[in-house]
């Protein structure tokens, strides 16, 4: 069994306690809409392997000068073998909202699971195969109730997944309130496994 921390749309900055959660998984997957280096840097999950995509916001213009050139690496889709299926990422902001899932699903059928980004929005939509999910926001802009992730665990036997939305928090105290993230939200984390439902924002 493999555990994956999802993130997205972080826009320079990962809340301290998705970083912690990301500690505990074995790979990390980022949905676009990155910032700048030190968020690909500060998900450290226990493989060291991070994935990521560009998001419309990930461009020279709009990063650091003397990271611009990390641009070039990051590709706008990835596809990861996992055990179980294939998890296709993609940041998704050239589909339009209204029919983003029904096209993702028809362009990406050899899916199991399908991660975008982009509206900040928080969804797992498990009504059709594949599976389309939106981690929302990982970092303080436009949470839409905290920021939030999703920690997939992926087996031959099946894939589950485990829904962290946190208490939003102020900018200055991102760091302070992070040494009690586990206890703080302990009772927010949503299990859904295998299910339709979508969690709904807090």
């Amino acid at each position: 069994m493999i555990r994956v921390a999802i993130v997205a749309d972080t826009h320079g900055y990962l809340d301290p306690r998705i970083a912690a959660l990301v500690h505990e998984c074995d790979l990390a997957v980022h949905g676009g809409d990155i910032g700048n280096a030190g968020v690909l840097k500060a998900l450290q999950p226990r493989s060291g392997r991070v994935h990521a995509v560009l998001g419309n916001n990930d461009v020279a213009r709009k990063w650091p000068a003397d990271e611009q050139a990390l641009l070039a690496n990051i590709p706008e889709l990835t596809t990861i073998a996992l055990p179980g299926g294939k998890l296709v990422v993609v940041h998704g902001h050239r589909l339009p909202a209204r029919t983003r899932h029904q096209r993702l699903r028809r362009q990406h059928p050899e899916a199991r699971a399908i991660v975008y980004g982009h509206s900040h929005r928080l969804v797992a939509d498990r009504d059709g195969n594949p599976w389309v999910l939106n981690p929302g926001a990982a970092g303080r802009a436009r949470t839409y109730g905290g920021p939030s992730c999703i920690v997939l665990e992926a087996s031959e036997q099946g894939w589950t997944l485990h829904i962290h939305r946190l208490a939003p928090v102020r900018r200055g105290n991102a760091f302070q309130t992070a040494a009690h993230g586990a206890k703080q939200n302990a009772g927010l984390e949503q299990a859904a496994v295998q299910s339709g439902r979508q969690p709904r924002s807090q």
